[in-house]
């Protein structure tokens, strides 16, 4: 495997991402779902925090220019899609120089398994976030949900 085919995975992957969040309703974002734990737009939230969690474990330089997304903070599709795209570029960035060294500091086994439990984190909390919508009675069109799975066209 080539290290632009890992990073052309994830670049999909995060598109995928922006796909949903723009799919959803502004006021949308704060549903919650019927077990309680983080709305909508905490969930997106949580999956860039978590990006940048591992930066600054991994590779604190990579921070720079990044914005965590606080409880306080207003969130909109703006400030998630915005936040999302430059913490993407950033992993990025770590992957890159994460399969060069061989290794992601502070994560084993190597790096390529450390892209795969971003891809499985943020997918649980895609379907999460299907499902909070779902529960509120806000499910995306039928359109979205198909082409979350259309990864040969996003």
């Amino acid at each position: 495997m080539d290290i632009k085919e890992i990073i052309e995975t994830w670049e999909i992957h995060n598109r995928i991402n922006l796909y949903l969040l723009k799919a959803i309703k502004d006021e949308h974002l704060s549903d919650l779902s019927a077990s309680k734990g983080r709305n909508v737009g905490e969930q997106f939230g949580h999956m860039h925090n978590v990006r940048l969690m591992w930066l600054k474990a991994a590779m604190p330089d990579l921070l720079k220019g990044q914005s965590k997304i606080d409880n306080d903070t207003k969130i909109t599709k703006k400030i998630l899609s915005d936040e999302l795209v430059r913490s993407s570029k950033a992993i990025v960035s770590l992957f890159q120089i994460g399969i060069e060294e061989g290794k992601i500091k502070g994560f084993k086994p190597h790096p390529l398994a450390f892209f795969g439990y971003l891809i499985s984190h943020e997918s649980h909390h895609r379907g999460q976030i299907m499902l909070t919508l779902k529960q509120s009675g806000h499910m995306v069109d039928q359109k979205t949900r198909y082409g979350l799975w259309e990864w040969g066209s996003r």
